[in-house]
């Protein structure tokens, strides 16, 4: 099939990760996509080799010239402007038009994926968009997960990776925002004897901001799949937003995660909808709870038997994950039904 994937770019590593993903997953698998987005620059670090069958295209105007493909994703609600809502509604048969949303843990996830939504009035009324939500259970439509991402992650040497980017200990990445908690985990990073290997852009400014006393490592903005294996070979992986949550889970280490913060406060229940269904012990949440700056709680020192725990904890919910259809497969499973 031809798919459309729309994306606006709120944060260059998460709406514009997501979609990229998406767009190369559909490729691989045989599909045709035209990535429209309103700023791409950010894929010239996160996928500079491009991607057979992915075309990227900068944020439309009018309706594309040769028409619609078969299927239109409205990328985390980006709104699609109105001429691309009337080629909807004047295409047949009319593409499916699925907007896919935001990752989330909370109840409404399942009660609402897959569930239509007529339009009865603007450029597209009459037309159906379909809302399709990942999500961490068997009645969602799941996460990304590429077809070789076992057999590339089973053939990763951790210890060669480390020798190569000069590190002699234990590794922690940080992908962040500006965490309450960032003196304490630098603190337990140094009192671990680990190397804290921070990534660019606003966690490299916060960390620089408090003068770190143990070893840092400043990394350079890297390809989506080499951060995957920036995951893999940590011993703690702190991450942020959406997309590095969920490559953290594929990583199977544990892992630290900073949720967007809401003005409204939103974002604390979907993190402790994150822990309930990550079945997380009481350690792990309440370093989840502090690292937010969501209780009045210390982060725990970093030992190995503490992070034994937590590994169990993340394994156990991978194999639960990998139990599971990936999201780019039940999309095309979705569309073929829908057309």
């Amino acid at each position: 099939m031809n798919w459309e994937l729309f994306c606006r770019v709120i944060d260059n590593h998460g709406d514009l990760g997501v979609s990229w993903r998406l767009a190369a997953d559909l490729a691989r698998r045989g599909e045709r996509v035209r990535l429209w987005c309103d700023d791409a620059g950010a894929l010239a670090w996160m996928a500079p080799a491009g991607q057979a069958s992915v075309q990227v295209r900068p944020w439309p105007d009018a309706a594309p010239a040769d028409g619609l493909g078969d299927v239109v994703v409205e990328a985390f609600g980006c709104e699609l402007p109105g001429a691309v809502l009337a080629a909807i509604a004047a295409r047949q048969p009319r593409p499916v038009w699925i907007n896919l949303e935001y990752l989330s843990a909370e109840p409404y996830v399942e009660r609402s994926h897959a569930l239509p939504s007529p339009l009865l009035a603007g450029p597209a009324a009459g037309c159906t968009r379909w809302f399709y939500y990942p999500g961490f259970t068997p009645s969602t439509g799941g996460l990304l997960r590429e077809p070789d991402l076992l057999a590339r992650q089973a053939a990763f040497d951790p210890a060669a990776w480390r020798a190569r980017e000069g590190i002699d200990r234990p590794a922690v990445s940080l992908f962040c925002y500006e965490p309450p908690a960032l003196p304490a985990l630098l603190a337990r990073v140094a009192e671990a004897g680990a190397q804290l290997l921070v990534t660019p852009g606003r966690a490299a400014a916060a960390v620089r901001a408090l003068a770190p006393a143990g070893p840092v490592a400043w990394l350079a903005a890297r390809p989506q799949p080499a951060f995957d294996e920036l995951l893999w070979a940590c011993a703690l992986n702190c991450v942020r937003g959406e997309d590095s949550l969920v490559r953290a889970l594929w990583a199977g280490q544990p892992l630290l995660w900073q949720i967007y913060p809401q003005d409204d406060g939103a974002h604390a229940a979907k993190l402790l909808a994150f822990l309930d269904w990550l079945q997380a012990p009481a350690s792990l949440r309440q370093a989840h709870l502090a690292w937010n700056g969501l209780a009045d709680a210390a982060l725990p020192p970093l030992t190995a038997a503490l992070l034994q725990q937590w590994r169990d904890c993340v394994q156990a919910a991978r194999r639960r994950l990998l139990a599971q259809p990936d999201l780019a497969a039940q999309l095309l499973r979705f569309a073929a039904e829908k057309r």
